[in-house]
């Protein structure tokens, strides 16, 4: 897990000292990763990603997908923290409720890995403003909560713009039966990470969402 200490870790969590030895091992590999929120997914799928980069390719290889603009800025910063030696890896982050053409500018610059919620995404992927066939790796993080939050349609669509022979990644607290849907529409074999939910994790973390219409939304 040398990985790990190079970015400060001194102790892996279970989540990552288990999921980030299979997701180095072969990339090729779909993955399904189930933990509590706060339990260290973000270096569990982030650290093998960048891994998997071909730092000399400009074209976008790498989606992570979030439910809420909070977790899709925290991703994003976590990787620039990730690979700030690093200054041919290039992370963008996308999301509702900011200035979409400060966004559609941003991905015109060579942008290795995209975060973002679902959302937003298609509506950049429907202005052609983001290209994903050469998206090698697909994250989605925190699964459950966004079918929670309804983007499954919005998930569903989006893959379909996504090559046929991508890896996919999976993180979920749970694994409701739409996720299991999910699983078996997109997913080919996928070796499967569960670590035991009575383990220590951050309770102070608290997610909260409004559904509202576009017009109402407050920008970051």
């Amino acid at each position: 897990m040398e990985v790990l200490k190079t970015v400060g870790f001194e102790t892996p969590t279970p989540i990552q000292e288990q999921a980030i030895p299979i997701l180095l091992s072969d990339d090729a590999t779909d993955f399904i990763g189930i933990a509590q929120t706060g339990t260290g997914k973000t270096a569990a799928f982030g650290l093998p990603l960048i891994e998997m980069i071909d730092m000399d390719n400009p074209n976008t290889q790498a989606l992570i997908m979030a439910p809420t603009r909070e977790l899709g800025q925290q991703t994003a910063q976590q990787l620039v923290n990730f690979t700030k030696n690093n200054k041919r890896l290039n992370v963008e982050v996308v999301y509702g409720g900011a200035a979409i053409t400060n966004q559609i500018k941003a991905l015109k610059k060579t942008t290795q890995i995209v975060v973002a919620t679902p959302g937003r995404l298609l509506d950049l992927i429907k202005r052609k403003a983001i290209d994903l066939q050469h998206v090698t790796y697909v994250v989605l993080d925190e699964a459950d909560e966004m079918l929670n939050m309804g983007f499954k349609e919005d998930i569903d669509e989006i893959l379909s713009y996504t090559r046929e022979d991508r890896s996919i990644w999976l993180f979920t607290a749970t694994m409701p039966p739409d996720i299991r849907k999910i699983v078996r529409k997109y997913m080919d074999a996928p070796k499967e990470v569960s670590i035991n939910t009575g383990e220590k994790i951050n309770k102070d973390i608290v997610h909260k969402y409004v559904i509202t219409k576009t017009a109402h939304k407050i920008s970051a």
